[in-house]
């Protein structure tokens, strides 16, 4: 994990900073250890180098995965010898070569070093797909209509890569946890909160129901897994521009959608326009490849 700090010092200015902050607050001294423990748990995610907070080592949360992948495809049997099984197993090892190549050159490569890659294909009307840390993805065939093509899913499968890649499950978890009241307790409640955990941990991959409470931040981490997720995409060999096209169609999916404030995705337009604007570096990633 990356220190949020560059240096010694800077870490030292900070925690010294920060102690004079506290000591103006009359704070319980388990509350103090634990806000500390919450500002200093941190790293950077790729490309953005936006700061984010990990109360859970992601050694964790891919053990955890891992058994909840097994769990997911016990009731959800992937798919095997089809032609649209074989093509999710073909790019997201294409995709999986550009992440391994991106996260070497880019001094990550310990954010992907306990990574099992896995790439199903399951039968589901809903136009949707996710990877979970550690790199196990899942296809949902409801959305290869909308992808179209091999471009098509690679855009769709590094979205969601990027998403393990920048640890925005672990984020958000950490997030839910503290809004909860989580903190001292962080091990006991793991241990002794199995459906709880369960749950916090299915929605903060997007697999269960939405967790409501950060919209603004999870637009933030969809913006992020838009730009690395295209960059992943073109290192793959597959043309980043085909994004805009794939969102577009998407924007002509479903009824009335909510307003942007209200919602934990970009609006269309804005996650069209954005990924026009950034075009021009993914595109350099893609000529490289």
């Amino acid at each position: 994990m990356r220190s949020c700090f560059q240096s010694a010092a800077e870490l030292f200015r900070h925690w010294h900073n920060f102690l004079k902050w506290l000591l103006t607050m009359k704070l319980k001294p388990a509350f103090l250890f634990f806000i500390s423990i919450w500002m200093f748990s941190c790293s950077r995610v790729p490309l953005t180098n936006r700061k984010q907070t990990h109360l859970l080592p992601e050694s964790q949360v891919i053990a955890m995965s891992f058994a909840e992948y097994r769990d997911f495809l016990k009731e959800h049997p992937a798919v095997s010898g089809t032609t649209d099984a074989q093509m999710v197993k073909n790019v997201g090892q294409k995709i999986q070569n550009g992440v391994t190549k991106y996260m070497s050159q880019h001094g990550y490569k310990d954010r992907i070093g306990g990574y099992k890659w896995e790439f199903n294909l399951v039968n589901s009307k809903e136009a949707n797909a996710w990877c979970m840390p550690g790199g196990k993805v899942v296809v949902y065939s409801g959305i290869l209509p909308l992808t179209q093509d091999e471009t098509g899913l690679a855009i769709v499968m590094g979205h969601e890569i990027a998403h393990a890649i920048a640890q925005h499950g672990n984020e958000r978890m950490s997030q839910q946890l503290v809004a909860m009241g989580v903190g001292m307790g962080l091990d006991y409640y793991l241990s002794n909160k199995p459906k709880e955990t369960h749950d916090i941990f299915m929605a903060a991959y997007g697999i269960g129901a939405e967790v409501g409470v950060l919209l603004p931040y999870s637009r933030l981490q969809e913006s992020e897994a838009d730009k690395l997720g295209i960059i992943f995409a073109a290192m793959a060999g597959y043309d980043p521009q085909q994004a805009v096209a794939f969102w577009q169609r998407m924007s002509k999916v479903g009824g009335v959608k909510p307003p942007e404030i209200l919602s934990t995705h970009p609006s269309d337009a804005t996650r069209i326009k954005d990924l026009k604007e950034f075009m021009p570096e993914a595109l350099k990633y893609y000529k490289k490849a």
